[in-house]
């Protein structure tokens, strides 16, 4: 099960990138179309999230509109709306908004100060306290393991998605350009200033709806150091896929490999006794079709379904000291090697002591495992 749910972020902009004006009045970016692609969208998720700024600036209902897209999602054993969901640092929230009063149910991510102020002034939803500060990873893991959450929307404000793109935690952007401008310094911009991840967003989809267009990203970068990105989730799953395409054997794993510089960009992938090679491994299969010198590879991530191995008696380098060799500091795996073949391999142990960052991505293991279950016991 993964451990966070899939987080699609979700905004219509000016062409000058502002999410409103600074008039009384909210200002409306998209039209009618629109608005029922997002009742549509809404309807197919299991939650969706605005920040506190925006129930207090917008008073929304945040819900599904359409009576059939409500019976679709009954029919599907589901509640007839979304779990509502909203995050404040201080628990300074009107009881009176709409947003306590429309729909089914709704949660409060909150601080431990926060859930104080909320046992004082209570509002119609349940209060989760996340600690001394705001952690949208435990928010994100909560989510999914308490509430059962595998698709979260998020519809704002700008703050909260500056702050989960920064984070490496979005796995989808929804952006609609309205073909308008705002030009003032003081209305409120979609993303703010500091440091989001490298490289770019891979496009998805475009398409004109009456005078907006909808554009469809997802980020590509890997994650930095041990904490795992949305990326790395896509990038492990690729691997998981290549894995499933090995030749069959009975006397060694089918495993997947994908080596991704820091900016996002594939650099090679390779999969066990690819080209008709009966003992050749997925990550030397894969470093092996990286120009030697490449400059990426240092800063690069190697995902792998296996880790990789430490011993092996068809060639006298293993995996892990290849890895090492090329220069490679992070490496994503799904599943740790069993004792099938070598006991105590523990490749993971191997990288991690000569200071590779090692993530392992448990909800992955099962993928991993598929296409080796004839090998296990």
């Amino acid at each position: 099960m993964p451990s966070y749910p899939y987080v699609l972020l979700s905004a219509a902009v000016s062409l000058d990138g502002y999410l409103d004006d600074t008039t009384p009045d909210r200002l409306l970016l998209s039209g009618p179309a629109d608005f029922d692609r997002v009742d549509e969208v809404r309807a197919s998720v299991d939650a969706i999230l605005i920040g506190a700024g925006t129930i207090r600036a917008d008073n929304p209902r945040l819900l599904v509109n359409s009576a059939e897209r409500r019976a679709a999602r009954k029919a599907r054993g589901k509640p007839e709306y979304p779990l509502k969901v909203t995050v404040s640092a201080t628990g300074e929230l009107d009881p009176t908004a709409n947003f306590w009063h429309t729909g089914g149910e709704k949660v409060v991510y909150t601080t431990e100060r926060g859930a104080e102020r909320l046992r004082r002034a209570p509002v119609a939803a349940d209060v989760v306290a996340l600690g001394t500060d705001l952690d949208w990873r435990g928010l994100l893991r909560h989510l999914r393991e308490a509430r059962g959450v595998e698709r979260l929307m998020v519809e704002g404000g700008g703050t909260i998605h500056t702050q989960l793109l920064q984070q490496g935690l979005a796995d989808e952007v929804q952006l609609v350009l309205a073909p308008l401008f705002v030009g003032d310094p003081k209305a409120p911009r979609l993303f703010g200033p500091g440091g989001y991840q490298g490289g770019r967003l891979r496009l998805l989809e475009t398409r004109q709806i009456e005078d907006v267009v909808l554009m469809r990203y997802e980020p590509t970068a890997p994650g930095a150091g041990v904490l795992p990105s949305a990326a790395d989730r896509k990038w492990l799953a690729l691997a998981c896929e290549l894995a499933a395409e090995c030749p069959p054997s009975g006397t060694a794993f089918s495993v997947g490999a994908v080596v991704v510089a820091a900016d996002g960009t594939e650099l090679a992938r390779g999969h066990s006794r690819e080209g008709g090679d009966p003992v050749v491994h997925a990550e030397e299969a894969a470093l092996a079709k990286i120009a030697p010198g490449d400059p990426r590879v240092t800063s690069a991530t190697v995902y792998t379904s296996l880790e990789p191995c430490t011993r092996r008696a068809s060639r006298p380098v293993p995996c892990a000291r290849l890895i090492l060799d090329a220069g490679v500091r992070r490496v994503v795996t799904a599943w740790r090697e069993p004792d099938t073949f070598v006991a105590g391999a523990d490749g993971s142990g191997l990288l991690a002591g000569e200071g590779v960052d090692v993530v392992v991505l448990p909800e992955y293991e099962g993928r991993a495992k598929a296409p080796n279950s004839h090998l296990l016991p």
